[in-house]
C-alpha cells in the first residue's frame, strides 16, 4: 500500500499569481462594476513592469465610470457584428472559432476535472475562462493545486502561444482606455509567467 500524498500548502507567491489571473478574468469576462473599479482604484503598484501596469489601472479606474468601461468592453469584444478583438485561442491560432485548440483544451479540462461553468455561453478557450482555469489550477479549485510542472504544461499548451499577442493587441486597440491598462498588465504578466516556467 502506497503512502498517502499530502497536499502542499499554496505559497504566498502562488496566491498572488492566482489573484492576477482572477483580476484579468474578471475584467475580460464583462465590464467591471462600480465596486470593482473602486477596488482597482485602491490598488498599489511598484517599479516592476507588472507594478507599473497596476499603477496605470489604478489611475484610470479612479477616473472611469462603470458605464464608460462597459461601452469600452462592448466596442472591444462585442461590437456591431463583431468587436475589435476576438478573445479566443482558436481564433488567434487558426483564424477560426471552435478549432483544434479548443478540442485539445476540452480534453485537458476533462483530464484535470475542470467543468465548464453553467452560466457561461462562450467557448472555453475565451481568454477570461483560461485565466480562471489557471487561477484554479494554481490554488486547487479543481482538486489539489497543481505542481509547477503541471501548471507549465497547461500554460504552454493553451495560453503561451497566443495570450501575449492578445494582450498586446488589447493594449493598442482603438477603443482601449481602461482596457489598454489591462492589456499592459496581461502582457507583462505573460512574460513573467513564461520566463518563470523556463526554470521549471
Amino acid at each position: 500500500m502506497g503512502e498517502a500524498k499530502l497536499a502542499l500548502p499554496v505559497s504566498e507567491e502562488d496566491v498572488l499569481r492566482a489573484n492576477l489571473y482572477r483580476l484579468l478574468a474578471t475584467t475580460l469576462r464583462a465590464g467591471p462594476s462600480r465596486q470593482d473599479l473602486g477596488m482597482f482604484a485602491d490598488m498599489h503598484g511598484d517599479d516592476t513592469l507588472i507594478g507599473q501596469a497596476v499603477s496605470a489601472i489604478t489611475r484610470v479606474a479612479a477616473k472611469s465610470s462603470p458605464e464608460e468601461v462597459s461601452r469600452e468592453f462592448h466596442d472591444l469584444f462585442i461590437g456591431v457584428g463583431r468587436g475589435e478583438l476576438v478573445p479566443y485561442g482558436s481564433y488567434y491560432l487558426t483564424g477560426f472559432l471552435h478549432e483544434k485548440p479548443l478540442a485539445r483544451l476540452r480534453n485537458d479540462m476533462s483530464r484535470l476535472g475542470i467543468e465548464r461553468r453553467d452560466d457561461v455561453a462562450e467557448p472555453e478557450d475565451h481568454i477570461a475562462a483560461l485565466c480562471e482555469m489557471m487561477a484554479g489550477l494554481i490554488v486547487g479549485d479543481f482538486g489539489e493545486a497543481l505542481d509547477l510542472e503541471e501548471q507549465k504544461k497547461f500554460f504552454q499548451a493553451h495560453i503561451a502561444s497566443w495570450a501575449k499577442h492578445f494582450f498586446t493587441d488589447l493594449e493598442g486597440a482603438r477603443s482601449s482606455v481602461f482596457y489598454a491598462c489591462i492589456g499592459q498588465l496581461g502582457a507583462a504578466f505573460m512574460d513573467v509567467e513564461d520566463q518563470a516556467f523556463l526554470m521549471v
